[in-house]
This record gives C-alpha cells, structure tokens and sequence, in this order.
C-alpha cells in the first residue's frame, strides 16, 4: 500500500493544508503520529503549498508513559520540525469521567492553548482509518449518536481547525510502515490501556469480520453516504 499516496489524496480531496498555514501536530510518540510528522515533514519540502509544522508532546502528570523525548527531538530535526514538552494534570478523579476521557480531555486542552500561543491556524492528529470507523461505533453504541471524528473539524470559538491527513489509512498499513521505517516504540504503562472502550471496538470489529471480511470497509462507505456522520464526535 502507497502510504505517501493515500496521505497526499486526503490532504487533496478534504483541502486539510494550504498555503501559509502553521500547523501544531499532537506528537504522542506512537506508530500514528511519528508517521505523521514524517509524512508531514516530507511534503513540507515540497514547494506548493509552503506551511509551517511545530510539534507538542503532552505527558500527564497521572499516567505512566515513559517517552524518549530526545528521540522524539531528534526525529523532528530530521524535518526541522521544533518540538515543545509539555507537561499536563488531570487533578481530581471525578466519578462521572472515566480517566481516559480526562486525559484525552486534558492532553487536547493543552493542543489548544499551546496552537493559540503559537499562533497555529490548524492542529493535525494521527487518527487513521479505523480510529474513525472504532469512533462511530462507540458513539453509535454508546451515546446513540451516528458521529465521528471527520477529516477536518473548524472549531466554533477559536479561529483553529483539527485536521486528520492519515483518515484513508487503515492501522495495519501504518504498522507496516513504522517497522520498515524503524520507528522506536515508546514505552506505555497506562494502567487502563487494557481495559479501554476503543480496546472494546477493535474486538467488536474483529468479531463482525467473521460475518464480512470487508466491514471497515462497509462502515467507511457508509459514512461518506450519511452526510451527519461528520458531525464531531462525542466519544
């Protein structure tokens, strides 16, 4: 599979970067957004269109996750792409949110804040292809709602859009791509990574596969055919 294709025919058919944009990317140090920086970085040197990149990794102050932020550095260098570490709490546990939506919460609170003090027009996330179709279908199970994260988001109260260039990548060709390109792996330890509702998703779609091989597929297709599937997302 042509990564670099599919990267670039997303960032035409959704119009996500154009000229003069400065863009935050939300770098976690995983398989997504690694290849997103790269990906990114590479068609930076392209001469149309010219924008800027600037990348954020947020740690929380809560969550175990033993990141090698001199990699991260010297793997942006390679784009002279600057990075900025950021560290982030969740504070007080509150029984009605469950932790992994208080880090999420957080981690995109400092997104924000950091791409307005920057003066960035666009935030760029690593969702791929099956983060959106697991997004739909926690929202359709779990708040009876048919929405997800769309390829690019214009926020109502800041002048920033989020933009998703991998959004027609599905994880197992990113996989591929990070072991051929030999990407370090971080090192996790979020006691709740195991026991996830997005976890919950991947299992629900390995199941239906036994009913259809293609249902990534099919629920993509159905998607692009119900316009309010690209409403944003709750989950």
């Amino acid at each position: 599979m042509n990564i670099t294709r599919l990267f670039n025919k997303a960032c035409a058919e959704y119009g996500l970067i154009a000229d003069g944009d400065h863009i935050l990317v939300g770098l976690s140090g995983g398989k997504d957004s690694l290849a997103l920086i790269q990906l990114l970085g590479e068609r930076s040197r392209i001469y149309v269109p010219r924008f800027t990149i600037t990348a954020l990794h947020v740690r929380m102050a809560e969550v175990h996750y033993e990141s090698d932020t001199d990699y991260l550095r010297s793997f942006c260098n390679q784009w002279d792409i600057p990075l900025i570490v950021k560290q982030a709490s969740i504070g007080e546990i509150r029984s009605d949110k469950t932790p992994c939506f208080l880090c999420s919460w957080y981690r995109r609170k400092a997104l924000f804040d950091t791409a307005q003090e920057l003066g960035c027009n666009k935030i760029a996330l690593g969702h791929h292809k099956d983060d959106i179709v697991e997004t739909l279908l926690m929202n359709l199970i779990y708040e009876g709602t048919f929405g997800t994260n769309p390829p690019k988001l214009k926020m109502d109260k800041m002048p920033i859009e989020i933009i998703r260039p991998l959004c027609l990548l599905p994880e197992s060709a990113l996989s591929a791509y990070a072991q051929e390109q030999g990407y370090q792996t971080q090192t996790k330890t979020c006691p709740f990574e195991h026991a996830s509702a997005r976890n919950e998703m991947k299992a629900l779609v390995r199941q239906l596969e036994g009913l259809n091989p293609n249902v990534r597929e099919s629920v993509w297709n159905a998607m692009m055919n119900v316009k309010t599937a690209y409403l944003p997302c709750k989950v």
